[in-house]
């Protein structure tokens, strides 16, 4: 016996597949879904459907971008110091840096960080176009802004070792950041004396 309807079961089912949203809260929101006024679901449907069209990468940061877009205002931005890059493991981490005031570098996006258990090797990283950007733009200081996790450290330590003997300042933001606290829940007095406070490798 059917107790609800097969649409909304596979919308829980759907909603249920996102990262930290367990049955009940699916439920929740399908629920919520269901008493509104359909064009609100119908505007949340669509812009989920134009989302990937309207999202590129940066050619040089691989920061978030609008499609048809080359480069990050970030990078192209003349105010930013393009000898300074802050290396960060995902996009939202750059949004969660910028909301301090107190980093006027730029940028350089991972898309993850080493984790043998999730299967991402460095391979699988941006770290090649990382050490190329340095040559390219004479990078003077590179700021490792990657999580305290072990999957953090491991990735900041083969960075290092990949940089080799490369004239490059290198730091780590300092330990102001709870362990195991992702960048961009971190509240923006942390992060920005985690920038203040950053500490030569």
């Amino acid at each position: 016996m059917q107790i609800l309807p097969p649409a909304l079961t596979a919308v829980i089912e759907a909603l249920g597949r996102l990262p930290g949203v367990g049955t009940r809260t699916a439920e929740r929101y399908a629920y919520y879904l269901v008493r509104q006024d359909p064009a609100k679901a119908r505007r949340i449907a669509d812009t989920l459907q134009d989302m990937h069209a309207g999202i590129g990468y940066c050619k040089k940061t691989f920061a978030l971008i609008p499609a048809g877009q080359d480069l990050s205002d970030l990078y192209t931005d003349p105010k930013r110091n393009k000898q300074i890059v802050a290396v960060v493991a995902e996009p939202f981490d750059i949004v969660a840096l910028e909301k301090t005031g107190s980093y006027s570098g730029t940028y350089h996006v991972l898309g993850g960080l080493v984790s043998p258990i999730d299967g991402v090797g460095p391979e699988q990283l941006r770290i090649a176009e990382l050490v190329a950007r340095i040559d390219e733009d004479q990078v003077e200081e590179i700021i490792l802004a990657t999580n305290a996790s072990v999957e953090g450290e491991s990735t900041a330590l083969y960075i290092q070792q990949q940089i080799g003997e490369r004239p490059v300042k290198i730091t780590r933001l300092a330990r102001g950041l709870p362990i195991g606290v992702d960048l961009e829940y971190a509240d923006q007095i942390t992060l920005s004396r985690a920038l203040e406070g950053r500490q030569a490798m």
